[in-house]
């Protein structure tokens, strides 16, 4: 038995020395060694100490890419004849500080939706004008992120349609839109919500179209010209070095560029409303023109649509017009489908008030219009009617006109099967549209068929050619804009005289004339197309 206290037997020699080894106490540090140690700890505190030094250095010296903006939006409904649309607009603030500079959109965020019909078929009903715009509304509430909409502003601005309309009719229209518009969590005053002139509207749609080329703030001469062919008017806008009358006359200051504009709008001569207009003239007996069209008291021929249609093949309803929602075609008319006499009739009706012409020629009317200058964009119902008959966007009237003189001669019952997925009120105008355009733009505005100078397009480079983008850009850019305009101006006769005076209002509230006459947009900051991809919807 082994007792507790025995010692461990080891190896001779060798557990004496491990024991020893192990048990032996460390030997105490000599002085040199010690001093040894702390130079050596001190030198590495040095050596951290310089690397953080030569770190804070390049974080000062080396430029930081600045901190991005967040998102903003901009709401703007453009309420126009045959329908409203809202345009959502994200966008970043500049960061730059000059004055000069314009917000930089972001198209992938940006987006629209149109809801018909126009507010001015709201005349009998104009509390059922508000309620029309909330869809609208809720779709920019989806689109806009709930904690900007307090800081987001909303803007109505109608056109053409309430521009026909008497002014106590269309500011009870607008009345009922407000009540919409200040319970939609936005941003809103009661002047952001007007009627715009016409030449207002086409000064944004040329503003909105240069800039998508890049030209704004460049040489004037290398701009592009824009008409428009909406439902109820016809803007024309370009630059010109031609003495204009006053009344027609606008300058456009962007930067160091000055532009003298022409501008001006063409009320009743939009597609909807003259193809109406058109049944009315030929319809008349007493008119002398159109007396060759008479084949009795109750029918008259009808050169603007094919042959074969019959208004007794059921209830066919044309797009929503101006004044009423729904337009029946008129049961007395017998359609040949002649294109030269549709066009023929069509010139008719945009040279009607020609009489009493002020000017030394008067091409539309009793509106003077000068020769065409450079490069034009032609848009809205020329583009649809182009695409419909899918042609080229350079020398399409010659195209055009070929393509129309072949519909206007179809039968009817076959056209119907070619073009299935259009609606048949829709295709009752394709006729009348493609001598239409061909009697404004050849026959009355003098721009040759075969003429390379126009495109049709309603985007550009994926930006969209609208005056709602003209209209955001110049509001975005008025705190730091001077906008000058002679004081009582009026709308021109063709523009909707029954509204007489009529201020819009811009920005804080601030009273603007119904039509300026001159703008300084100044320095706006000029940056390339290239860097705006639009997925605009």
């Amino acid at each position: 038995m082994r007792r507790p206290n025995a010692r461990a037997h080891h190896p001779r020699g060798e557990s004496q020395e491990a024991a020893a080894t192990t048990l032996a106490p460390p030997p105490r540090p000599t002085i040199s060694s010690a001093m040894g140690s702390r130079r050596a700890r001190g030198r590495r505190l040095l050596a951290a100490l310089l690397a953080a030094a030569f770190a804070v250095a390049l974080l000062l010296l080396v430029p930081r890419s600045p901190r991005r903006r967040p998102h903003e939006y901009g709401v703007v409904i453009d309420a126009g004849s045959t329908g409203s649309r809202v345009h959502v607009i994200a966008y970043r603030s500049s960061s730059s500080s000059p004055a000069s500079a314009l917000p930089r959109i972001d198209w992938a965020r940006t987006a629209s939706m149109k809801a018909a019909p126009g507010l001015s078929s709201f005349a009998s009903d104009p509390g059922g004008a508000g309620r029309s715009l909330a869809p609208l509304l809720e779709f920019a509430r989806r689109r806009v992120p709930p904690e900007s909409w307090a800081e987001t502003d909303v803007r109505l601005m109608a056109t053409a349609g309430l521009r026909l309309l008497d002014a106590a009719v269309a500011e009870a229209v607008l009345d009922s839109c407000r009540v919409l518009l200040r319970g939609s969590g936005f941003q809103f005053q009661d002047d952001w919500a007007t009627v715009i002139s016409g030449a207002e509207e086409g000064m944004y749609a040329w503003i909105a179209a240069n800039y998508a080329l890049g030209t704004l703030g460049d040489d004037s001469q290398d701009t592009t010209g824009i008409i428009e062919l909406g439902g109820a008017s016809v803007q024309v806008t370009f630059v010109t070095d031609k003495p204009l009358p006053p009344e027609f006359s606008h300058t456009l200051k962007f930067g160091d560029a000055t532009y003298n504009l022409y501008s001006h709008s063409f009320l009743q001569l939009g597609q909807n409303v003259a193809y109406e207009s058109l049944h009315d003239m030929l319809s008349t007996p007493g008119h002398k023109s159109m007396a060759t069209h008479l084949i009795s008291q109750a029918k008259y021929r009808d050169p603007c649509t094919p042959r074969g249609f019959s208004p007794m093949e059921g209830a066919v309803k044309l797009p929503a017009s101006v004044l009423e929602s729904k337009v029946e075609y008129r049961p007395y008319a017998h359609a040949v489908g002649n294109f030269s006499e549709c066009r023929s009739a069509a010139l008719t009706l945009l040279q009607k008030g020609r009489e009493e012409c002020r000017y030394h020629e008067c091409r539309m009317g009793a509106a003077f219009v000068p020769d065409l200058d450079g490069k034009f964009l032609a848009t809205e119902n020329f583009y649809h009617t182009s695409k419909f008959f899918r042609l080229r966007s350079k020398s399409f009237l010659s195209d055009l006109m070929l393509a129309g003189e072949k519909f206007c001669r179809g039968d009817w019952s076959k056209i119907k099967k070619e073009y299935r997925s259009f609606n048949e009120g829709e295709l009752l105008l394709f006729c009348f549209s493609s001598a239409y355009i061909v009697a404004l733009l050849h026959d009355t505005l003098k721009v040759p068929l075969d003429d390379k100078r126009i495109d049709v397009a309603n985007q550009i480079g994926g930006v969209p050619v609208d005056w709602a983008l003209g209209a955001f850009i110049v509001q975005k850019a008025s705190n730091q804009t001077d906008m000058l305009h002679p004081e009582g101006e009026k709308i021109s006769p063709e523009d909707g005289i029954r509204h007489g005076e009529r201020p819009v209002h811009h920005n804080q509230g601030e009273t603007m004339s119904l039509a300026r006459r001159r703008w300084d947009l100044v320095e706006l900051l000029r940056w390339g197309a290239s860097d705006r991809v639009c997925k605009f919807s």
